[in-house]
């Protein structure tokens, strides 16, 4: 893999070091690709940290990669069919990807929620500090995310 996009690997894990949510941490650190600057692409992701509105819904990272895919290949026409089905087929490949090397898509699941009421209304963010980055696996998730996007745009340059 090139330095560059290896550079961007550990930028992803850089920015969610830093206090970044993940899906923040892996669309800026490629997000520069696609004509977006830093601050814009960390306010289009923010949403979706803590698997959506820390909802432990869909992984953020993993929404960062749908984010990262449709910058990449969305389609812009509306009644273009080929276009979102060649976009929704990157989308699925990568989530598959992650799915295989993460064993989930779903933040509860990927935290060990599974079974555990997850508590609505709680939309103020851990605090980060030693024990929160002890007991929580998303920097590694990141690190996975931004691996799987890194290896998509390697391949398409073959």
């Amino acid at each position: 893999m090139s330095q560059d996009l290896e550079d961007r690997i550990q930028r992803a894990v850089e920015n969610f070091m830093s206090g970044y949510g993940c899906a923040q941490s892996v669309v800026a650190a490629f997000a520069d690709l696609y004509g977006l600057d830093d601050t814009m692409a960390k306010r289009i992701a923010a949403g979706f940290g803590g698997g959506v509105g820390r909802m432990r819904m869909m992984c953020g990272t993993v929404s960062g990669l749908v984010i990262l895919a449709g910058l990449d290949c969305g389609q812009t026409e509306g009644a273009d069919r080929e276009g979102k089905a060649a976009c929704y087929k990157v989308v699925q490949e990568l989530l598959e990807t992650f799915k295989q090397r993460n064993g989930s898509i779903i933040c509860a699941e990927l935290l060990g929620l599974n079974g555990c009421p997850v508590v609505k209304n709680t939309y103020v963010p851990d605090e980060r500090n030693e024990a929160y980055y002890k007991k929580r696996p998303c920097a590694q998730k990141v690190e996975s995310a931004a691996r799987i996007f890194a290896e998509y745009l390697q391949n398409k340059q073959k």
